[in-house]
């Protein structure tokens, strides 16, 4: 039986299908406090606000976000709803993840450099060593 309220409400499995995660995974981020769960006894009922959190704590995973700095968006959401600090949080986020990705793009592509020239000696030898043969 459900808890009564006006708002559609998912339970734990729902959301693990749904979203194509664990149950465990999902008690990780209510342990973290990214999402509060109404509760029925042990059983965890989740209103509309915590499946949109989930959603936005899985893409901020695929963008490179911490889940604490999930966290701390959500924070300044709640305390303000106008966003422009949100925002500009956001912002400074995506600046530094965005300079980390470029420094890690130019540090692949120098150790893609040298394993080319790596593999263009060990051709070179090989080649050697089977004309000698």
């Amino acid at each position: 039986m459900r808890m009564k309220t006006t708002k559609p409400t998912f339970t734990i499995g729902e959301l693990a299908k749904e979203f194509d995660i664990t149950t465990r995974s999902i008690r990780f981020y209510e342990d973290q406090g990214l999402i509060s769960p109404l509760r029925e006894g042990q059983k965890r009922i989740y209103l509309p606000r915590d499946k949109v959190r989930l959603k936005l704590i899985l893409r901020g995973k695929r963008l490179g976000f911490s889940l604490a700095e999930t966290g701390r968006l959500f924070e300044l959401y709640d305390v303000d709803k106008s966003s422009e600090t949100q925002l500009t949080t956001i912002l400074n986020i995506i600046t530094e993840k965005k300079a980390d990705l470029k420094q890690q793009l130019e540090d692949i592509n120098v150790v893609l450099l040298e394993l080319d020239n790596l593999e263009k000696n060990c051709l070179t030898t090989l080649n050697k060593i089977q004309i000698k043969k």
